[in-house]
């Protein structure tokens, strides 16, 4: 019996929404589900006073992969937006990422030679550390006191949820110096934001295909599978299994907004607030994503948050524990023959969206490997 549609997709953020223009395409019929009262996941942006808020965090799109720059660019012009956030601690602002400007504010250094001495001076003292034991020895050992009770510690503290001592090693696997005055965060290529906001990129690649918004799939999966040949599903995938292994554990976030009568709160995109004892991580004030002038400006709050069910799952904590738990509901999923996994939470990995984006496209090439 033929079904009504050929590909259910759960989810109508960036993986199901690439993956839905893909095989339509191709000439298949695709049916979008989303539990969320609109298009786009967490790269879903909200109007207001005509600033288009990340309403899920800030999200600026970044590549050295040109395959996929251009593909993105298809759909939508992208602005030449460049990250470059700042760091306050106790009344002082640092630029980031580590660089000759954050050291000249640190350390009044002028020169690569004068830093480059100044951090090793500070490592020497942690050298004996041949194997660190958490998170704070791994950090003082890879760059010493200054860069990281300053700019590390609290905001890493804030980030997890947990003392640095209490964290493993390994999530520092090293720390990135630039001896250079520049300010851009990211070393890709290719970097910007969608004029218009990351809507008008979502539309675009689910223009001409059935979109359901308000729907969860999981209280009706058997009816929802019963029309289509094949599922993706980009939700959590303990959730999809009904926990049946466990529960994957992550850290989640929380956002207060807030809509200010001025032209300009803090003049940058991103401000981190890196001393402990401050409870949000930054400051998003999202006009200057798109260099905007209106004569408001709104501002977001971000405060880490422990996850609980009802929350929203933001980063996979990806310990042994989770790493051995998720391994258990792969080879679950390698049963289900219909349904494909895909995206950030189908996958239980943090993902930057040009990585979400070849993905997808991957998983494309799977499906049509002979077409």
């Amino acid at each position: 019996m033929t079904k009504q549609y050929d590909y259910l997709i759960v989810g109508a953020g960036l993986f199901g929404a690439v993956f839905a223009y893909e095989a339509k395409k191709r000439g298949k019929r695709c049916l979008v589900l989303d539990k969320r009262p609109h298009r786009g996941g967490n790269i879903y942006c909200e109007d207001v006073e005509s600033i288009h808020v990340h309403k899920y965090g800030a999200h600026i799109f970044h590549t050295d992969k040109k395959e996929i720059w251009d593909y993105v660019n298809q759909f939508v012009e992208f602005n030449r937006f460049t990250n470059s956030p700042l760091a306050y601690f106790k009344g002082k602002l640092y630029n980031l990422p580590f660089n000759m400007n954050t050291f000249y504010q640190l350390w009044n250094v002028r020169t690569p030679l004068e830093a480059k001495a100044k951090i090793e001076a500070q490592r020497k003292i942690y050298s004996h550390l041949s194997e660190p034991a958490n998170l704070e020895e791994q950090a003082l050992k890879l760059c010493g006191e200054d860069i990281y009770h300053i700019l590390i510690k609290g905001y890493t503290e804030k980030q997890w949820g947990r003392s640095a001592t209490e964290l493993p090693a390994f999530i520092i696997k090293r720390i990135p110096f630039r001896f250079t005055f520049d300010n851009n965060y990211f070393n890709d290529a290719y970097q910007g934001i969608p004029k218009g906001g990351y809507n008008a990129l979502i539309d675009a690649l689910l223009e001409g295909i059935e979109v359901r918004l308000g729907i969860d799939y999981l209280k009706e999966r058997s009816y929802w599978e019963g029309i289509a040949d094949k599922v993706l599903f980009t939700g959590c995938i303990d959730e999809f299994f009904d926990y049946q292994c466990g529960c994957l554990e992550y850290r989640s976030l929380r956002f207060e907004q807030k809509l200010l009568d001025m032209e300009d709160f803090q003049g940058n995109a991103v401000v981190n607030y890196t001393e402990r004892e401050v409870p949000y991580t930054r400051i998003i004030e999202h006009k200057h994503f798109e260099f905007g002038h209106q004569p408001v400006t709104v501002i977001t709050y971000e405060y880490p948050d422990n996850f609980e069910l009802g929350k929203e799952p933001y980063y996979p904590v990806n310990d042994v524990r989770n790493t051995g738990l998720f391994k258990r509901y792969q080879e679950l999923a390698q049963s289900r023959k219909n349904i494909l996994f895909g995206g950030r939470l189908g996958q239980y990995m943090y993902a930057d969206m040009d990585d979400t984006v070849e993905a997808a496209l991957n998983l494309i090439r799977q499906e049509f490997v002979n077409q």
